[in-house]
């Protein structure tokens, strides 16, 4: 069916279930991962956070945190690899082979194109000029600290989450400044050295085999890596390619950039953390494990538990395979149209049916995931924060 006619089916759905139908449905399409996950962290981390702040500074702490960093992770990478990188690093290619830039470098290699010369180290040009957004993700946590004690006067843990209100100390302040912009000013240069080395990749790479070998290890590491090892080798370029994805012949927030992001942000969380004292630290511990995990996997690993149960069950048979797999949205109008031959019934109930039933399967998992990472988590931080100092403050007494 065309694009037209599943509008129409869409549209044709209960005012009740379409908004519902078109935001799963936007899930799925070319901005999906990028703004629906944008949505749906900002409600996980920001919401919470915000109901268990435990003073002024650390509410202003969470909000600036939350929103600059799902800002700088769903919705500049588009923007900075398309708009930006792709117009730069690709002006030596003809534009035949400009288009090629869109296709990761994995299905690149897999093919072993001819054009992989010089398509390839134009890709990892690109994927190199996005390495600003994991850096500053990475030094968003000292900026963070440097804002709390500007706008705060506060570099002590202790006194942000109001587990004390003692006078501050001078020199932990000084030194947490130091940390900060120390800290900052790395960012920067690893960054600058990135940018010097996508220039040459860019410039040299198609003339020269050592820059074609690392150019091929930054677009699909897993090959290089794991050249015997089919699941292995998928699993990295999946997750550790700092590649782009591509959705309709342009550049996009792939898993692999995700997870780049949580692991050089993830250095800059504990350092600034530790900075501040180790409460703070312990803190982060308790909940980045299962922030990071949430946030490159989303709900996915909670939806394939739920597929399974509802496979069990004898449910949505009509969309889950024997491997759990369930087709995407725009697929479900001629699905609806086979039903409909099938069951001698109308292609709009069938339609509607299988509406129902796809958003059972991303829906519940979804607002499940918002529950237990958002909510729960926050509150448990908080609560094991505020426990282990009582704790230690019983530990002095009694010495």
């Amino acid at each position: 069916m065309t694009k037209v006619n599943n509008d129409n089916l869409i549209n044709s759905l209960p005012k009740k279930l379409k908004p519902a139908a078109k935001f799963v449905r936007h899930q799925e399409q070319a901005s999906g991962l990028s703004t629906s996950r944008f949505i749906q962290d900002v409600s996980t981390c920001l919401i919470p956070k915000a109901v268990f702040s435990r003073s002024l500074a650390d509410l202003t702490e969470n909000t600036f945190l939350e929103v600059s960093e799902e800002t700088l992770i769903y919705l500049v990478p588009a923007l900075l690899g398309e708009k930006v990188a792709r117009k730069l690093f690709s002006k030596g290619l003809d534009n035949n082979l400009k288009k090629e830039v869109a296709t990761t470098g994995v299905e690149l290699i897999n093919k072993g194109g001819k054009n992989n010369k010089q398509v390839l180290p134009v890709k990892a040009a690109i994927a190199l000029a996005a390495m600003a957004i994991p850096l500053t993700e990475f030094s968003l946590n000292y900026i963070k600290n440097l804002m709390t004690l500007k706008l705060f006067k506060k570099s002590d843990f202790k006194n942000i989450a109001s587990l004390e209100n003692n006078q501050e100390d001078i020199k932990h302040q000084e030194k947490v400044k130091k940390s900060a912009q120390k800290h900052i000013a790395l960012a920067g240069g690893l960054y600058a050295g990135c940018l010097g080395l996508a220039g040459v990749l860019a410039s040299k790479g198609k003339n020269s085999k050592i820059l074609q070998k690392v150019s091929e290890f930054i677009v699909a590491p897993g090959n290089k890596l794991f050249k015997n090892s089919p699941k292995a080798k998928d699993f990295v370029n999946k997750y550790f390619c700092m590649d782009f994805a591509n959705q309709n012949g342009r550049l996009c927030l792939s898993k692999g950039q995700l997870t780049t992001c949580v692991l050089v942000g993830g250095a800059g969380y504990f350092g600034a953390s530790a900075d501040r004292g180790k409460e703070n630290l312990k803190e982060t511990a308790t909940r980045f494990p299962l922030v990071a995990l949430y946030v490159i996997t989303g709900s996915e690993l909670v939806e394939r538990g739920f597929r399974k149960l509802l496979q069990k069950m004898g449910k949505c048979k009509d969309l889950i395979d024997k491997n759990l797999n369930v087709p995407d949205f725009d697929k479900l109008s001629k699905l609806a149209e086979k039903l409909a031959e099938k069951k001698h019934t109308t292609v709009e109930n069938e339609y509607r049916s299988l509406v129902k039933q796809k958003i059972l399967i991303k829906g519940l998992p979804y607002i499940f995931s918002i529950g237990v990472m958002g909510f729960f988590v926050a509150g448990m931080t908080v609560h094991f924060t505020k426990k282990r100092y009582e704790n230690a403050q019983k530990k002095k007494s009694i010495i």
